[in-house]
């Protein structure tokens, strides 16, 4: 005689939540009110190609970005805490993460402390190879505040 094996309702309810439960947090989705003024210049560091951004950093202020996010670059990826993201150069300074552009606003000679945003105005984000930017936050802020960012919209860690 075959016995056969029904899931209980409840258990069919709960895998789905179990199942979210486990995987990895994607990055927070885009603000909802851009970040920065339309009307205001915008650009990317021409000489910030990807070989520039390779390896490791921390998100040390940010909007529509977590602050203290660990970011991973690699050639055809960006993982964000973990979760993974294909990475695309379309030209130097300017990415493509998923279907979202993100431009390099500026990066400093020694590839120690980068801006990135979405020109639209999603997000933006400071991020450090080290976690703390030092007099670099300073530059950083000046270069969103000329792009247009609403300054007192970023979060810090």
């Amino acid at each position: 005689m075959a016995v056969k094996c029904r899931p209980s309702r409840l258990a069919a309810l709960l895998l789905p939540a179990l199942l979210l439960a486990c995987a990895d947090a994607a990055p927070p989705p885009p603000a909802e009110i851009p970040l920065r003024n339309p009307t205001a210049p915008v650009g990317s560091q021409a000489d910030a190609g990807l070989a520039r951004l390779l390896g490791g950093w921390t998100v040390t202020e940010a909007a529509g970005m977590t602050p203290g996010a660990h970011i991973e670059i690699a050639a055809g990826e960006m993982r964000i805490d973990g979760v993974a993201l294909p990475l695309r150069e379309e030209t130097p300074g300017r990415l493509r993460v998923g279907d979202e552009p993100l431009w390099v606003h500026w990066i400093d000679a020694d590839n120690r402390t980068a801006v990135i945003g979405a020109p639209g105005g999603g997000r933006v984000w400071i991020m450090d190879r080290r976690g703390a930017p030092g007099e670099r936050r300073t530059a950083a802020r000046e270069i969103l505040a000329w792009y247009g960012y609403d300054l007192a919209r970023l979060r810090g860690r």
